[in-house]
């Protein structure tokens, strides 16, 4: 059996909610093979992130280049960076194999509120892999880092802002709206062409741990699948949905747990 490969370059989460262990549960549960290269080790649970400990750059490119050299990656999910570094690494390594995919996850602060970048590293996602990604999933606090704008605290906001992260050179922009307070969670999508309003009931639940890991990776396995950009991202939405639905069905933990990755395969 032949399935597409995705490979996703990212921090670990020990408690398994976000993070490499996310993305790969999510590429599994599209029916794609998922590969890893760490970035960043963390001690973290439901809670919050008590420590981080950066890989070094060097090894990053190690693990990138094993893999390329050996398996036939289709797409590439971009999470936690954690230094200017090691965004320099990834960005070669991109630049020398050029996968098909590229969608960038620029993970700056993580559910529980903790800093998972530093000193450095915003600046050089911007200029180092913004330009190289099909897409970037950038939150509304990401987004208002990376454009140094204001809190963004509107749908009008989030499309204008989508609009400016273009001029950045992102490819395409999906800007989720998971953080607003509006009874529909309402991402926009702009592709430098047109934009849309991709929209689903907001889920009330504190299980949100990973919430944008998932997304980003389901979008790149739907780009695998040969998916059309519009149509990985509204599937994907979808799928963390029902992720979300499905959380509460799970007692992880003691803060915001996981999504529940395999919601359509764990019917009993």
């Amino acid at each position: 059996m032949t399935i597409p490969i995705v490979l996703t370059i990212a921090g670990s989460d020990s408690s398994g909610g976000a993070g490499i262990q996310a993305d790969l549960k999510t590429f599994a549960a599209h029916k794609t093979y998922g590969a890893s290269a760490i970035t960043a080790l963390t001690a973290q649970n439901t809670r919050g992130v008590e420590e981080i400990y950066p890989v070094g750059a060097e090894f990053v490119t190690a693990q990138i280049d094993a893999i390329f050299k050996d398996l036939a990656i289709v797409a590439v999910k971009i999470g936690m960076l954690a230094s200017a570094e090691i965004v320099d690494a990834v960005g070669i390594s991109l630049m020398r194999y050029e996968p098909a995919h590229i969608v960038l996850d620029p993970v700056m602060v993580a559910t529980s509120g903790d800093e998972l970048a530093g000193g450095g590293t915003s600046e050089a996602i911007i200029t180092k892999l913004v330009p190289l990604a099909s897409i970037i999933t950038p939150n509304i606090l990401e987004a208002s880092l990376m454009l140094n704008e204001p809190q963004i605290s509107t749908v009008q906001d989030m499309d204008g802002c989508a609009k400016d992260l273009l001029k950045l050179g992102a490819k395409a922009v999906l800007l989720t709206g998971g953080d607003l307070s509006d009874a529909m969670a309402i991402d926009v999508l702009d592709d430098g062409a047109k934009s849309h309003m991709i929209e689903a009931k907001r889920i009330n639940t504190r299980n949100t741990h990973g919430t944008g890991c998932t997304l980003s990776s389901a979008i790149a396995a739907n780009l695998a699948h040969g998916a059309s950009l519009e149509n990985a991202v509204r599937a994907a939405k979808d799928y963390v949905t029902q992720a979300l639905i499905k959380a509460d069905e799970l007692e992880i933990g003691h803060g915001a747990g996981p999504l529940n990755h395999f919601h359509a395969l764990w019917k009993d």
